[in-house]
């Protein structure tokens, strides 16, 4: 298993934590995605050689929030 935090830009309420929770949840090889919209980061558990890094950052910048 494989952990990462990333820091997320862009988040203003609890809806946008809801959305970059889902947009990370459904990466496959994702088992837990946590989401602070306090801390404006994001937690993330997957199987390891089954998601990478650029995924991850893929499904926040698709739901429309940045990577910094």
């Amino acid at each position: 298993m494989g952990k990462l935090t990333l820091k997320i830009e862009g988040m203003t309420c609890g809806h946008c934590e809801a959305r970059v929770t889902k947009a990370l949840a459904e990466v496959d090889g994702v088992t837990d995605a946590k989401v602070s919209l306090e801390e404006g980061t994001a937690t993330v558990e997957f199987e390891t050689g089954k998601v990478t890094e650029d995924s991850l950052i893929d499904a926040v910048e698709d739901a429309g929030y940045e990577v910094a």
